[in-house]
Order: C-alpha cells, then sequence, then structure tokens
C-alpha cells in the first residue's frame, strides 16, 4: 500500500488535485477525524471547485486550520480572458511552475462545452496547427486538465454539459492523465457529464486507440484525419507518420467492432492541399462500408501559414459526395475565431 502513504515530512502539503482517496483517508485517520470528512473534502474540491480549506464550511475551524497546514492545491491563475463576438470565451491560465495553457468555453441554449487542454504545447507538430510551433513544453495532470473546466464553469455560473479533449496536445501522449480526468469528469461525485459527452481527440496514435477500445465507458473518440492520402498526411502531421493510413484504417475498424461506437473524423479544408478532387475521392474510399461521421472543418487561419482554408463550396462538395456513399457528414460551425479560440489556433499567448 505504499501509493497510499502521505508525504515523508509533515511540510510537504499533499495536493489535493492529485491525492488518491486512501491518501486522504490516512490523513482523516492521522488527525483524528472520522472516514467521512475525506468525502466532504473531495465534495469541495470536484464538486465545488473549492481548493482551499479555510473555505470548506461544513468542516470544524480546528480541522480546517490543520488541513491549511498539511494539504494544498495548487491551482491555476486565469493570466487572460478574451470573449468573442459568438459569447465564446478563451482563457490563458497559468501553473506555478509557469506552465500555461489555452481552455475555452462555449456556450449555446441551455448548454456549455468547454474544450480543454491535455498538455502544455504539443509534439505533433501538425504544420497548419499554432500549438505546435513552440513545441511541447509538459503533460498536464489529470487535475489540471480537470480545473480548466471548473474554472470555466465558475465564470459562467452555468453547468457544464459536454467537454471535449481538443485544445494544446495530443491526449493520448498523456494517456494515463487524460483517462483519470475523464473519470472524475464523469464521476457522479464529481460533476456527473455523461460518458458519451466526453470526447478525446487523438491525432492518429494506435497503440492507444486499441488501448481506449478496451476501456469500459463510453466516452467519445475523435480521430484528426485530414488526409487520407499517405502522402498529403505525411506532410501535414508529421507527428504520425509512423502510423500508416492502412494501420489506423485496421484499428479503427476493431475499435467500432469492440465499442460498437462511431468514430468521428475531423477534416480541416486546406486551399488546394487536402481539398482536391484525389482528396475526396480518396476520403470517400477511406469511410465507404464503415461505421463513422465526418466533421468538415473550414481551416481557421493562422498568423504566418501559408495555409488558406478551402471555399465553403468546397466544404458541401465534401459533405454532397460522402453522402453517396453512405457517410454522414456535417460542416462544423468553428467558435471563436475571432479570439484564436477555434481549432488550431490555441497558441498560449496573452494576446
Amino acid at each position: 500500500m505504499a501509493e497510499e502513504n502521505l508525504h515523508d515530512s509533515p511540510a510537504t502539503a499533499l495536493d489535493l488535485h492529485s491525492c488518491t482517496h486512501g491518501q486522504l483517508l490516512a490523513l482523516m485517520e492521522e488527525l483524528g477525524q472520522p472516514a467521512f470528512r475525506a468525502k466532504q473534502i473531495e465534495d469541495w474540491v470536484w464538486s465545488k471547485g473549492v481548493g482551499d480549506p479555510a473555505q470548506m464550511t461544513n468542516l470544524s475551524k480546528a480541522l480546517r486550520d490543520a488541513l491549511s497546514e498539511r494539504v494544498g492545491a495548487a491551482g491555476a491563475s486565469e493570466l487572460a480572458r478574451q470573449v468573442s463576438e459568438d459569447g465564446s470565451r478563451k482563457y490563458l491560465l497559468g501553473f506555478s511552475d509557469g506552465a500555461a495553457v489555452e481552455c475555452v468555453g462555449m456556450p449555446s441554449p441551455r448548454k456549455l462545452s468547454v474544450c480543454v487542454s491535455t498538455q502544455a504545447g504539443c509534439a505533433m507538430g501538425c504544420a497548419f496547427c499554432a500549438t505546435g510551433r513552440a513545441g511541447l513544453v509538459r503533460s498536464l495532470t489529470a487535475g489540471e486538465i480537470y480545473e480548466q473546466v471548473m474554472h470555466v464553469r465558475n465564470d459562467f455560473n452555468s453547468r457544464v454539459t459536454s467537454v471535449v479533449f481538443m485544445g494544446q496536445g495530443e491526449p493520448f501522449a498523456n494517456y494515463d492523465e487524460t483517462l483519470k480526468a475523464l473519470r472524475k469528469l464523469n464521476d457522479p461525485d464529481a460533476l456527473g457529464i455523461g460518458a458519451r459527452h466526453l470526447t478525446v481527440s487523438t491525432c492518429g496514435l494506435i497503440p492507444q486507440i486499441l488501448k481506449f477500445a478496451n476501456e469500459p465507458e463510453q466516452f467519445t473518440l475523435a480521430v484528426s484525419l485530414h488526409s487520407t492520402i499517405q502522402k498529403t498526411r505525411n506532410v501535414l502531421m508529421p507527428g504520425v507518420r509512423r502510423f500508416s493510413l492502412v494501420h489506423l484504417y485496421a484499428a479503427l475498424g476493431e475499435y467500432v467492432n469492440k465499442t460498437g461506437r462511431r468514430p468521428t473524423y475531423e477534416y480541416a479544408l486546406i486551399g488546394g492541399v487536402n481539398d482536391t478532387e484525389e482528396e475526396i475521392d480518396s476520403l470517400c474510399d477511406f469511410c465507404r462500408g464503415t461505421l463513422c461521421h465526418v466533421n468538415i472543418i473550414q481551416l481557421n487561419e493562422v498568423s504566418g501559414s501559408p495555409f488558406k482554408p478551402s471555399t465553403p463550396e468546397k466544404a458541401q462538395q465534401f459533405v454532397e459526395r460522402l453522402a453517396r456513399v453512405g457517410v454522414e457528414a456535417t460542416i462544423r460551425n468553428s467558435r471563436g475565431a475571432d479570439i484564436d479560440a477555434a481549432c488550431g489556433q490555441l497558441r498560449q499567448r496573452v494576446r
């Protein structure tokens, strides 16, 4: 039970965002408190978004004082906040070690969706994406991912109905912490968001896709495809060159067979690059006869990038051609493009 041990020194604070339930129980025993106090503390942290023991008002003052000396919840600080014309809000959150990430809140009638980051920066190096230009700083903990959702929830003062792991970073390159965050968001004792309303987007890391297929929860999978011609995809997505489209196709087939769930393919249309007749024919061949949904995304422009968005007419053509082979496709309405909060635009800057 070594993992349940408290820190060696009382001077070292127990991080409430990363400690286990067992560690909290052990601390309560050490402080002479009943076991149910651990559950009360977890309710403050995960349901109410409170990490300061002084604010945990259903605990005695003596216990709050003792906790203040023994625990912490290294929270993120808001470094910047921008509001889009469409009501979306983008936040730059900073952590105590200097790492920073962006997350986005996207409201609609009776709903609030949050886009979170799983890493500060990204190592995938996708040619059309702003995030990867500065490389990877570090991966986030499950608590840091969860805290982004809480920050947005508190700012909107509204219940979060869905979360998409489509911000900075490759979620499956941080698989364990991503899964912990998914499970905590899904936990009825935390935010209780339905598994099917929690979506993870990957560039196509095949071992993790196969692993994800074996998880018991019904989380949703999205795959950034962007081309089904290998030479084009290699240029656009150099970080996954080692995972061929042939093997990706097989892995996605296995995912569908095991889960019965429909993956979503994300396809950002880039003028003259992946919107040609050859590309659309190839995409139709890749999707024909499979269980999938295709999200057509008008490329969001990034300052300094040579890539430009395709035309709305091309996007509609993709939808119609896919429909002819029995594949459902929609054109995604990008949110927050005017504040660089849309897909591919997050880049950890104040303005």
